[in-house]
């Protein structure tokens, strides 16, 4: 575990020192970054809409019972932009994305492609790792912020249509506007930010330590993927104590 630590570390301090060179691969990129929101976007709307919803449907009759409707709006925008937005998102790109990623270098080790790249002088990191790094640095962000807005979305069309929890739409909208604010959805954005490059970092580095053909490339996959959701909790519990503290 500490040697697969210590490696991911060196990867991502090599995939740092390519970025002056990160234009040379910018088609790639823009390739990475449509192919990261073609797989994801669907998926994200329709899982944050049903956990808006959710939200929205457990907290207001209980809520609705006690008296502090008017909370409901905003307890459902600060859990999505500052908990359940980045964290579920997370999860779907490691499962998603992550998998690809970890597949598609995998495959290339198993097959000698990595070193016939390196045969003809061209760095494996600023080829392969470079371009996934970045594309999925730019669209978590951009996809957190998507999946919010549809779980506001998503938790206003429940409490609007639930007999039990009698607040308007227009309520929930200003509960949701008095409680969240700008810093509450930056805290998303570095969570964002920061599972982004724990999942492009875990899959670059499975991928790229691939060994034993197809059923090597199969554990690479689990391996990443499992691996990633693991850091991803493990970090926001350290990341939400440290904002907690700020």
């Amino acid at each position: 575990m500490l040697g697969d630590i210590g490696r991911m570390l060196l990867l991502l301090r090599q995939a740092l020192a390519s970025l002056p060179r990160a234009w040379r691969q910018r088609a790639k990129v823009f390739d990475q970054l449509f192919e990261i929101g073609n797989a994801s976007l669907f998926m994200a709307c329709l899982l944050s809409l049903f956990i808006g919803g959710v939200l929205a449907l457990q907290t207001g009759p209980v809520m609705s019972d006690r008296g502090v409707t008017s909370f409901i709006g905003g307890m459902v925008g600060l859990a999505m932009c500052k908990e359940l937005g980045p964290v579920m998102m997370a999860v779907l790109i490691a499962g998603r994305i992550g998998s690809a990623i970890a597949a598609e270098i995998g495959s290339m080790r198993a097959y000698q492609e990595i070193d016939a790249l390196r045969t003809m002088n061209i760095d494996p990191v600023d080829y392969l790792v470079l371009p996934r790094m970045i594309a999925i640095s730019v669209a978590m962000p951009l996809l957190v912020v998507f999946s919010t807005l549809i779980g506001w979305m998503g938790g206003a069309l429940v409490v609007t249509t639930n007999p039990a929890v009698n607040l308007s739409y227009v309520g929930y909208m200003n509960s949701l506007g008095d409680m969240v604010d700008g810093g509450d959805i930056l805290n998303g954005l570095i969570k964002s930010l920061v599972f982004a490059l724990i999942i492009g970092i875990v899959s670059c580095h499975q991928g790229m330590e691939t060994i034993g053909g197809p059923r090597g490339v199969g554990r690479s996959v689990t391996k990443a993927v499992v691996n990633s959701i693991a850091l991803i909790l493990v970090f926001d519990y350290f990341l939400t104590r440290i904002m907690i503290n700020l």
